[in-house]
This record gives C-alpha cells, sequence and structure tokens, in this order.
C-alpha cells in the first residue's frame, strides 16, 4: 500500500477536506505511525480560517497514538511494533526556553498537524506540518512517547490535552487545600482540569459553564472534591454589561478564589472571573478569547493579581500525565465520549464547532 486517506487543509480553502495522499517516506531520524486513534480540538477550524497554518497544502490534527511501523536508519531508542503517542510541539531543543522547561515559548515553536507561531525559519515545521487525522504519521523520533501497557490508544491521543490542563494548574501556583474556578468546564479542557484537580491539592471547585444540565454532568468527575457551579444560562440576562457572574461566583465564594483557570473562547466571562479572584488570586487563561479586559489595571495592582497566559505543554507535563496513567492513579476513559472514523472527521468538526450535544473529548479512529 502506497497511498492513504487523510482530512487535509487546502490553500485557498476554509473546509476539511479527505483526501487519499502518499504514504510519507520516514527519512533518516523519523518514525513512520500507523495511526490508531487522533484526537480532535474544536479550534483547530477557527486557526484555519485565521491563517495559522501556514504551510499549506497540510494534514490537520496534532494528537495521534498509534503503533510504529517503520523507523529511519538513525533513530535511536524506539524500535517497529512499538505502541506510542506523538508530542506535537516542535522547538530547537536548545535555546534558554527549551532547557528550562519552558518549550512552548520557543521561537521556533510550531505543532505538527497544527499552527505554528514563531517569525522564524522553522525547519522541522517545513518537514513536520502534517498531523495525525490520516492513516499514517510520520515524526521526528523524539517526538514519541512509549505507552504504558495500561493506556489505551484514544486515552494515548489525548495526553496533549491532559498536559495542557497539568500545564495550567502548575502556572496558577496554588496554594494548599485551594479554591479553583474552571470556565468552559464541559469542554474538553474544562474536564481534563477537573480530572487533574485532585493532583493538585485542589480542595473546592466552582465550574462555570453556558448550560446548567451539562454542568451538572461533570460534577461527578470531581470525586471527593466539593464543587459548585455557576451556568451562564440561569443568570440574568444582562449579566454581560452588569457583571452578574462575578456576582454569583462572589456568593459561592465571598473572600474569592484562589484561582481561575479559564479556557472561555470569546465574552465577558473571562474578566468576570478575574473579577472573583482573592486577593492574591491568580487567573491562568488558555482559551484565546479575544475579547480586551474590561477591567481597570488599577483593581490588578490593588489586589495583586497575576494574570498568566500559556498557550500549551512542556514535554515534562507530558511524561507526568503519562506516569499518572501508567500507575492507575489517574482514568480518564470516561472523558472519551464521541468516537468517529476517518472518513466522518468533517461531522466529527462540525459537531465539536456546533455543541449542540455534550462533548467532552472527540477521537478518529482511522
Amino acid at each position: 500500500m502506497t497511498a492513504m486517506l487523510a482530512a487535509r487543509a487546502l490553500q485557498g480553502s476554509t473546509a476539511l477536506h479527505l483526501d487519499k495522499i502518499a504514504i510519507p517516506d520516514p527519512g533518516p531520524h523519523d518514525v513512520l505511525i500507523k495511526v490508531a486513534s487522533a484526537g480532535l480540538a474544536p479550534g483547530m477550524m477557527t486557526l484555519l480560517a485565521q491563517g495559522a497554518y501556514t504551510r499549506l497544502p497540510t494534514t490537520l490534527g496534532h494528537e495521534a497514538a498509534g503503533t510504529i511501523t517503520a523507523v529511519g536508519s538513525a533513530v535511536d531508542g524506539v524500535a517497529v511494533g512499538e505502541r506510542v503517542r506523538v508530542h506535537p510541539n516542535l522547538n530547537c531543543r536548545s535555546c534558554n526556553y527549551c532547557r528550562t522547561d519552558r518549550d512552548m515559548m520557543c521561537p521556533q515553536q510550531a505543532m505538527i498537524g497544527h499552527a505554528a507561531f514563531g517569525q522564524v525559519p522553522m525547519p522541522l515545521y517545513d518537514r513536520y506540518h502534517d498531523g495525525g487525522l490520516a492513516e499514517y504519521v510520520r515524526v521526528p523520533y523524539w517526538l514519541v512517547d512509549k505507552l504504558p501497557d495500561s493506556v489505551g490508544f484514544d486515552v494515548g491521543a489525548k495526553v496533549h490535552d491532559l498536559a495542557n490542563a497539568a500545564r495550567a494548574l502548575k502556572s496558577a501556583a496554588l496554594p494548599s487545600a485551594a479554591t479553583l474556578i474552571v470556565t468552559a468546564a464541559t469542554g474538553t479542557m474544562g474536564t481534563a482540569t477537573i480530572k487533574l484537580a485532585a493532583h493538585f491539592g485542589v480542595a473546592r471547585l466552582i465550574l462555570v459553564g453556558r448550560s446548567a444540565e451539562r454542568l451538572d454532568a461533570v460534577r461527578r468527575l470531581a470525586g471527593d472534591i466539593p464543587t459548585d457551579s455557576v451556568a451562564l444560562e440561569s443568570l440574568s440576562t444582562d449579566w454581560a454589561t452588569t457583571q452578574g457572574l462575578t456576582r454569583a461566583l462572589r456568593r459561592l465564594a465571598p473572600q474569592g478564589a484562589d484561582a481561575v483557570l479559564d479556557f472561555i473562547p470569546d465574552g465577558p466571562a473571562s474578566t468576570q472571573s478575574l473579577a472573583a479572584l482573592a486577593t492574591g488570586g491568580s487567573l491562568v487563561h488558555m482559551g484565546a478569547n479575544q475579547s480586551p479586559l474590561a477591567l481597570p489595571y488599577l483593581a490588578i495592582m490593588v489586589n495583586c493579581w497575576r494574570v498568566i497566559g500559556t498557550r500549551a505543554c512542556t514535554r515534562t507535563d507530558a511524561h507526568e500525565v503519562l506516569a499518572l496513567l501508567s500507575g492507575g492513579a489517574l482514568t480518564i476513559d470516561e472523558l472519551i465520549t464521541h468516537r468517529f472514523p476517518l472518513t466522518q472527521t468533517d461531522a466529527a468538526v462540525a459537531a465539536l464547532q456546533s455543541r449542540t450535544e455534550a462533548i467532552w473529548m472527540a477521537v478518529v479512529n482511522p
């Protein structure tokens, strides 16, 4: 077999295209992986429309797991037949950021099957921009992690999202017995954060989402952590202009929350969650919200609030998540609510974008 099916982005189009293309040949430092599971992210089509995919045509999909079927002559440490997940973050591996566990800040940072962020030459992205929404994917051997026997391919494909949540939790610098607000709590990043909360000493969760019904469904993910929720649909219709979300959060936590992990992609909920912090609290944003900060900087100064942005995880975060999964301390199979064949990738993406039904995590199985 020399050809494979792949979900592609093409120059001049904002749609997803299912095409037959050649199976890539591995170079000396490459491994070829037969994809068993590929994760889906709702933002990938938005990034495509924004021009963030700078090498087109390209195969989409930055999350993948499968079995190695071929290795290059200079590959070390992995072999044909091994079960692996792909770490999608491309970076130089030698700059100060890469050497200090901040590799998502590398000037060359880009993601396999996803976007490029820097404005410098990106030889790795030039070669490895094709992602995992295909029957096979070619990646450099140093970007594969062996999957423990206890970790299935679907979970392996979603390690990246879990590692992103772990990075957000670390960035919050939580005190012991913290009260944590999680926005967009019924989505991929929200549910991943809820599952990881106990491992970061969170003592109380306050979940924010649009739907009360969907928030009730995710509360059980918190286990023994006391959990409250605020549904935007239950606030007054003018909440966006009258700080209704802030007031609702302050009723639940009068002294303020220790941190907010904000995954809201648009609108005023980010700012209003920030205003619900305790003195010295932190808001970590990983939602790509383009709305302006509608709060005086004086308030940030007086309350000693920290506002942190983080766009991805590091390799260390991914390895820590794999260790939790391998030892059984963390199980996330229940988070994967939807599975699609590769031939239905366009329908899967449409379902993620519309959110007409509750989707926590979704994967494609080629």
